[in-house]
């Protein structure tokens, strides 16, 4: 029997407007948690959107709020470090939570967004921990749940916080200085994340599975830049930063509110972040490039691709 209503923890953020979008076409019903009312605003005009209200450290209202729910999908995470925000209490111990709620509320199916790369050995503690919050989710879960495990690679998108940072860099700098320039990625779009989540809910023969999210190519973060720089309108030379004054930044900036990079996203990227296999067949498609979505989002953005959507929308 497939799920009719989904709760999702992390619903408010950049892969959680899209999956609720994916869900909500479908004919889901949806209960997203949230801190702050105003952190869902964009998703109140769904009239099949249930929003929650409360703490996810509380494992009651987890619980009350997965009540009657068919299925949950954990998206929650962070990049870095802020405060009581640590990669222990998002990543190992809040999946650990919905888990445990999840049986106390008779849930019986599970998607937990993960990382490629994710590894009890990994260099950085951002990748161990999310190694730790899967293996939490399955250990909360035990045979009551079925669980589905999903780990992409960096996803971008529309309101990306990738791609548009170095379009942000590439419209103040004349020469983007780039630490780990060589530091290999395989992007997927935060549509095709959304669409595999939505299609695992549905399909029970992806439970006890774990799959590796990708897109089509690998770049190095310095193509990346390049490619985000030229179709934003403000192409720029990037200038790779050696290792030892990257560490010296790195420890600088991530002091600052919201940190460009830390010492531990450094360690992160010692790891190439690619896949070793395709793109999983079972889900029926192929995912898109960075070169078929990037462009055409970007060029929306600036003052020209504005103004031929005013034209549109005024039918000139």
């Amino acid at each position: 029997m497939q799920p009719r209503i989904i709760g999702i923890v992390g619903g408010t953020g950049f892969v959680g407007r899209a999956l609720g979008e994916h869900l909500t076409q479908r004919g889901k019903a949806l209960r997203v948690l949230t801190r702050r009312l105003t952190n869902a605003s964009s998703l109140l005009i769904y009239p099949e959107v249930d929003v929650r209200v409360g703490n996810s450290r509380d494992v009651e209202f987890l619980s009350r709020a997965f009540d009657g729910a068919d299925a949950v999908v954990n998206l929650a995470g962070i990049l870095h470090e802020r405060g009581a925000q640590t990669f222990e209490n998002v990543h190992v111990d809040l999946p650990r939570r919905v888990a445990n709620a999840c049986r106390a509320a008779g849930v019986r199916r599970l998607v937990h967004m993960s990382a490629l790369g994710a590894a009890e050995g990994a260099p950085s503690a951002y990748l161990r921990s999310k190694a730790l919050g899967e293996k939490a989710v399955v250990q909360g879960a035990g045979d009551a749940i079925g669980v589905t495990i999903v780990r992409p690679s960096v996803i971008f998108g529309r309101h990306d916080t990738f791609v548009n940072r170095f379009v942000a860099m590439a419209k103040v700098f004349p020469v983007i200085p780039l630490p780990a320039a060589e530091a290999r990625f395989q992007p997927i779009w935060v549509e095709d994340v959304a669409r595999v989540i939505a299609q695992a809910l549905d399909d029970g023969g992806t439970v006890g599975k774990s799959f590796n999210l990708c897109g089509p190519k690998a770049y190095s973060l310095r193509e990346i830049v390049e490619l985000a720089a030229l179709h934003s309108g403000h192409p720029r030379r990037v200038v790779p930063v050696p290792d030892g004054i990257a560490r010296l930044q790195a420890a600088v900036f991530e002091h600052l509110p919201g940190p460009l990079l830390t010492r531990d996203n450094l360690r992160s990227m010692e790891t190439p972040n690619v896949c070793d296999a395709p793109f999983p067949e079972r889900f029926g498609f192929t995912p898109a490039s960075l070169e078929s979505v990037v462009p055409q989002y970007l060029a929306d953005a600036s003052p020209r691709g504005r103004y031929d959507r005013y034209r549109l929308r005024a039918g000139r």
